[in-house]
């Protein structure tokens, strides 16, 4: 086959692939502390085995592949809500919440209190409270008026009930997204964060910014649609030389 045919075929289902990842930041351009993926292209001669790349194989196979996407933890905007169980971070670092499967950790800290007034995500998983050795112990807050100091201690009243459990985590750690907010570590993995403040009655944005996405994804829509067509005319082509050329031989 020529080796446009592979080309073409490899750059349409580089962007094909690559469509979903921006599909998805833009569907999350509204969601509290999201943090968008960030797709990334590599060569499909730099997959070659060594022994394999010689002169003629890297210049008919470089051609561009999807190498995978990041997770882009920039800060996103921080935004007041006047809600007093409302947090933004200002700076590195996660809030820790239990869910069903274990610690997790996210951004969005839209809270919330439950009938029994323990401190709970969106999604109803106990906000967790920084305790000696990491025990897993959720935020319950007594009746009163609620206080929220930028080093994370909650106060009720002037009396402090609790302080939210927020881990940061160095660059190399691998983190795995678990639906639009959540983040899933290596246990053991987390620290202290360093120069992080709360800021109580705000919540931090998403970091996709929701322009540059669509035209991102206007892009490699369009980027995709060329390559369509010149699968087409490499598949005409071949045909045509199949046809009238081979019989000719």
């Amino acid at each position: 086959m020529n080796s446009g045919s592979y080309s073409a075929y490899a750059a349409f289902a580089a962007r094909m692939d690559a469509l979903d990842v921006v599909a998805n930041n833009l569907a999350n351009a509204s969601t509290s502390g999201f943090k968008a993926q960030r797709e990334f292209y590599r060569s499909f001669a730099a997959w070659l085995q060594p022994s394999l790349s010689t002169p003629i194989n890297q210049a008919v196979n470089r051609f561009g592949v999807l190498g995978g996407s990041r997770l882009d933890l920039s800060q996103g905007t921080v935004e007041p809500t006047a809600n007093d169980t409302d947090v933004a971070l200002e700076g590195p670092g996660f809030f820790a919440v239990l869910t069903k499967n274990g610690v997790r950790y996210t951004r969005d800290g839209s809270f919330r209190l439950d009938k029994e007034r323990n401190l709970v995500t969106d999604q109803g998983d106990p906000v967790l409270s920084q305790q000696a050795g990491n025990r897993n112990q959720p935020v319950q807050i007594p009746s009163g008026k609620v206080s929220i100091s930028p080093d994370g201690s909650i106060s009720v009243d002037g009396a402090l009930v609790a302080k939210l459990r927020i881990e940061d985590f160095s660059p190399e750690t691998q983190l795995t997204q678990e639906g639009n907010s959540y983040l899933n570590a290596p246990t053991g993995a987390g620290k202290p964060p360093v120069s992080t403040t709360v800021q109580q009655g705000s919540l931090e944005k998403s970091n996709s910014d929701p322009i540059r996405t669509t035209v991102g994804l206007i892009d490699l829509q369009r980027t995709a649609q060329m390559m369509e067509r010149a699968l087409s005319i490499f598949h005409n082509e071949f045909n045509r030389t199949a046809s009238q050329d081979l019989p000719k031989v």
